[in-house]
């Protein structure tokens, strides 16, 4: 595509403009404005517009390819980043001490806000200006309507009355159970999130129609994200441990129940709708037919203790039960009916799950990481040829010949710390020194970060090149985990468009130290396509980049984007507590709140998770009458309005 880029004009240096005449005793009194400074200033604000002009030049090549959807944009862009090369911070105080319009909101209209100010400046001094609107590729309304047009094209339209969108993750059952899709849909769901790491094709399908069905239903636009895999570094596989249910209540602090164990009871080999809080267990389904609310039931648990539960509710092919005593259970655990009306007066347990497999760390110890293997746990050790180095396997064993010793590695979400001392073709030696004080437990498919190491690997591996003839036939939105250069994002593209589905919205994930490095171009890549958005992926961005890093992190790519009118996907652990619990915690209100300023935030899957979109529904309904961006919009405070 042939783009034809506005032609550059330098402005006149300042040194060029007319010296202001010195103003007499009565232009004193008339006119405060101090002229030296004013004029001092009239000079660093045309320099920095030539810079920013200059920055332009400079992404010509980028620029000549963006779409021209994403054109007056990307120039914006260019604006942005030539306005934050240098530290402006001295030429704020001086525009705030004459009470001018400063530049720390400029973002979604750099050059046209530089102009407006420069404007107010040749006033004040007494020289003429020229209006220079030509010359801007967007102003302050038409930014906003940039972005706002982008984001429907990419998210579809808002919810009534919440102009920022919600996304969920759906979980597994939602490939069974379309009645708990229609409640997401039901409830703001906006944007539905398909994870490619899980599950299959037939199940990303199913999880699409119901989507599709509900949204028809209630006439509601909903949007289908699919999420791809990537070459995401994870730990292989431990093998499992017992099968074994723990039940526990919770006490106080003198030890007093405050909330009853529970156990949902299943018959054997059924698939209950939705998800469930409770853990749960298949019985006969002759023996669960016959059981009653308030009927006890007796067992002997795995350590020999006599335990009793008490039946609390009834559904078809389903009971809930409660108890106020710690429960181990194991497939050979018989459950008992104490009365006994009728019906099957025993049954064992059904579709107990095993136990994860764990391997236990500690700060100070050592892990080998393999490149293939089955961890074995027993105990506290790990059965290897090296047993008192416990081992475990990578899934991309090819990161191996990048990594050198010395280099960070994190585990799980950076819950566990080591450095690499021995890197070779076949393995590598890490020293644990972030554990918990009694060690910390690693089980498979947990993520790897390694922040310091150089890595090389394709945005696209070969299931993710698979998995987009799925995306292809059943998503509106495609998500790059793991990108990191410009060509990643043309290698989507190129893919994408060999299936006919070049008009996917491409989502970036800045998840990576790389990819935040490499942002713009990355932006300017995605402009070449018609629809595009930022997921900030905060968890594994904060492992990359540091936890007392990440708020600085996500405020620059919040900047970056509104610079490129791009909408923003405020990801990872929004609410994650309500929708796992059911209870949310002060702190992540507060997070949720900041999610505002993107224009959709995400949700993960849980229990709970209406509640959490209900919550959140509320929260930006809220916030959005307040804050605009970075923008305070000085509702009035109703709280403190004056009695009298």
């Amino acid at each position: 595509m042939n783009v034809r880029i506005a032609r550059i004009e330098i402005p006149p240096h300042p040194d060029h403009l007319p010296a202001a005449s010195p103003p007499s005793a009565a232009g004193q009194e008339s006119n405060p404005w101090n002229q030296a400074a004013c004029r001092a200033l009239l000079e660093a604000l045309w320099a920095l517009r030539a810079e920013l002009l200059g920055s332009e030049h400079r992404f010509g090549a980028q620029l000549a390819k963006v779409s021209d959807d994403y054109l007056a944009s990307a120039r914006n862009l260019a604006h942005y980043l030539g306005l934050r090369r240098r530290d402006r911070r001295q030429l704020q105080e001086q525009l705030a001490s004459l009470g001018l319009s400063s530049l720390g909101r400029a973002e979604s209209h750099v050059l046209a806000n530089l102009d407006k100010v420069l404007g107010i400046l040749h006033s004040l001094t007494g020289q003429p200006w020229r209006e220079r609107s030509a010359e801007e590729p967007v102003g302050m309304r038409s930014s906003r309507d940039l972005l706002a047009r982008h984001t429907a094209a990419l998210l579809g339209e808002p919810h009534a009355g919440r102009a920022v969108r919600v996304m969920v993750t759906l979980p597994a059952e939602a490939a069974d159970d379309e009645a708990f899709v229609y409640r997401l849909v039901e409830a703001g769901m906006d944007v539905a999130r398909i994870n490619c790491a899980h599950d299959d094709a037939e199940a990303w399908g199913a999880m699409a129609g119901h989507v599709r069905r509900a949204a028809g239903k209630l006439g509601r636009p909903v949007r289908v994200l699919m999420d791809l895999g990537g070459p995401k570094l994870r730990t292989g596989e431990v093998a499992p441990g017992p099968r074994v249910l723990k039940l526990k209540p919770q006490r106080d602090a003198l030890g007093h129940v405050v909330r009853k164990a529970r156990l949902r009871l299943r018959a054997e080999g059924a698939v209950l709708r939705g998800e469930s809080a409770e853990p749960q267990v298949g019985v006969d389904v002759a023996w669960l037919d016959t059981l009653t609310v308030g009927e006890r039931v007796d067992l002997v648990d795995a350590r020999g203790a006599r335990r009793s539960l008490r039946i609390v509710s009834r559904s078809e092919n389903e009971a809930l039960a409660e108890t106020d005593r710690t429960v181990y259970l194991v497939p050979a655990t018989r459950l008992d009916r104490a009365e006994h009306p009728g019906g099957p007066r025993s049954t064992t347990l059904a579709d107990l799950s095993a136990r994860p497999g764990t391997v236990l760390l500690r700060t100070g110890g050592l892990l080998r990481l393999t490149r293939s293997g089955v961890a074995t746990a027993r105990g506290d050790e790990l059965t290897t040829g090296h047993p008192r180095i416990p081992s475990i396997a990578c899934t991309l064993p090819e990161v191996f010949a990048q990594v050198r010793a010395g280099e960070r590695i994190w585990f799980d979400d950076g819950k566990i710390g080591g450095i690499i001392r021995e890197a070779g073709d076949d393995e590598l030696i890490v020293e644990i020194v972030s554990a918990k004080p009694n060690g910390s437990r690693l089980a498979g498919d947990k993520g790897i970060n390694l922040p310091d190491s150089a890595l090389d690997l394709p945005a696209l591996t070969a299931t993710d090149i698979e998995d987009l003839r799925a995306v292809a036939r059943h998503a509106d939105l495609v998500g790059l985990s793991f990108v990191q250069h410009g060509s990643d994002v043309e290698a989507l593209r190129v893919r994408l468009a060999a299936l006919g589905a070049d008009s996917l919205g491409i989502i970036l994930k800045i998840e990576t130290r790389r990819a935040f490095a490499n942002l713009p171009e990355l932006m300017l890549a995605a402009m070449e396509s018609h629809r595009a958005g930022v997921m900030i992926a905060r968890g594994d961005l904060a492992v990359e980049c540091g936890y007392e890093r990440l708020a600085e992190v996500q405020e620059e790519i919040l900047w970056a984007a509104e610079a490129a009118h791009m909408p923003v996907i405020w990801a990872t652990q929004v609410l994650e507590t309500l929708a796992k619990t059911g209870q949310p915690s002060r702190a992540e209100i507060t997070d949720a709140a900041m999610g505002e300023r993107a224009e959709c935030v995400m949700l993960n899957k849980g229990p709970h998770i209406l509640e959490a979109i209900h919550a959140l529904d509320d929260i930006l309904t809220r916030m959005q009458s307040h804050q605009a961006k970075k923008r305070s919009l000085l509702r009035a405070l109703s709280a403190w309005a004056p009695t009298i």
